[in-house]
């Protein structure tokens, strides 16, 4: 058993924090910049937003770490100093953590490579699960909890991921994978897949992160439900839709709808929830207050038709996959 079974075990719902980019932009980090060199050149800053969170009710902080292997690092020139950001990274989010009189977990986040896996590109496994070791080093150093896997579209990534963290961590690893169209990943990954692949490896918990909508967020996580009745899943969805309002992008999940979609996963068995890109405290706020009980469920136009649809879509592929139809 891990800190986050016994906080399940306790709660019953875990509340994870929402955006992070978003959030610094609106504190001075620039268009292009690593957000990862803030950890050290502005960690008031970074602290900032993990406390915003956990006032407005997370339970579960990621560290401002997603883009901090050494691949995404070195196009900033930052690949010498992949421990050091790391560390940093996990030693804010604690110190924030720690303030508080509950129990808070630290999760370090931990991002795709932004690499191809041989064949298809350059990258080998083996300096795949280096990479993601370096990573995790750093992480475990910094104090966290968790180390968090995200946004994931390989299983191959994530399967040197976790190798990698493990040669260097005893800490328990969550993966989400995003899911982007008809309740797959970019590179073709269902959750039902997802499932069968990664449980075995041993993960503390499973789910899906980002994504191209919230319909597809949810067919997924119940496709993962459905094949595994007892994995700890994770959501931690985009705020709706991206809409480009002219040169900025903005997304359509108010509050209230991203409360409704909390209270739906919760129903669907879902037992840590959060949000992705487009959300703010805001709205962690306002999925706490509903999932607590402190407010009625907001009444949202959503077409459960969209889920009911996507799940239907991959029974019937998965049955053309398997050569029965």
């Amino acid at each position: 058993m891990t800190v986050l079974h016994d906080l399940v075990a306790e709660r019953g719902v875990l509340l994870i924090d929402g955006a992070m980019g978003t959030e610094l932009f609106a504190r001075g980090l620039e268009s292009g910049d690593p957000p990862e060199a803030w950890n050290v050149d502005h960690p008031d800053r970074v602290g900032a937003v993990h406390r915003d969170y956990i006032e407005a009710g997370s339970d579960i902080v990621l560290t401002n770490s997603f883009g901090g292997t050494g691949f995404r690092l070195k196009l900033h020139k930052l690949d010498d100093r992949v421990v050091e950001l790391n560390r940093a990274a996990a030693a804010i989010a604690r110190q924030i953590a720690d303030e508080y009189d509950r129990t808070l977990v630290v999760a370090g986040s931990m991002g795709p490579t932004g690499e191809l896996l041989v064949p298809m590109g350059s990258m080998t496994p083996a300096t795949c699960a280096d990479a993601f070791a370096e990573q995790a080093q750093g992480l475990t150093e910094g104090g966290a909890d968790v180390l968090w896997i995200e946004t994931m579209s390989h299983l191959d990534e994530v399967a040197a991921a976790i190798e990698g963290a493990r040669s260097v961590s005893d800490l328990p690893i969550c993966a989400t994978l995003s899911f982007d169209t008809a309740g797959r990943t970019m590179m073709g990954v269902t959750g039902e897949e997802a499932v069968q692949r990664l449980v075995p490896l041993g993960l503390t918990a499973l789910g899906a992160n980002c994504g191209n909508n919230l319909a597809d967020t949810e067919a997924a996580l119940r496709e993962m439900r459905a094949a595994d009745p007892d994995v700890l899943l994770i959501s931690k969805a985009n705020a709706g839709m991206p809409e480009w309002h002219g040169a900025e992008l903005h997304y359509s999940g108010s509050p209230d709808v991203m409360a409704a979609h909390a209270d739906r996963q919760r129903e669907a068995g879902v037992q840590l929830i959060g949000a992705c890109c487009g959300s703010s405290p805001a709205h962690l706020q306002m999925m706490r207050r509903v999932v607590d009980g402190e407010l009625p469920v907001p009444e949202v136009e959503f077409e459960v038709a969209v889920v009911r649809q996507v799940a239907k879509r991959r029974a019937r592929t998965g049955r053309r996959d398997r050569g029965t139809s």
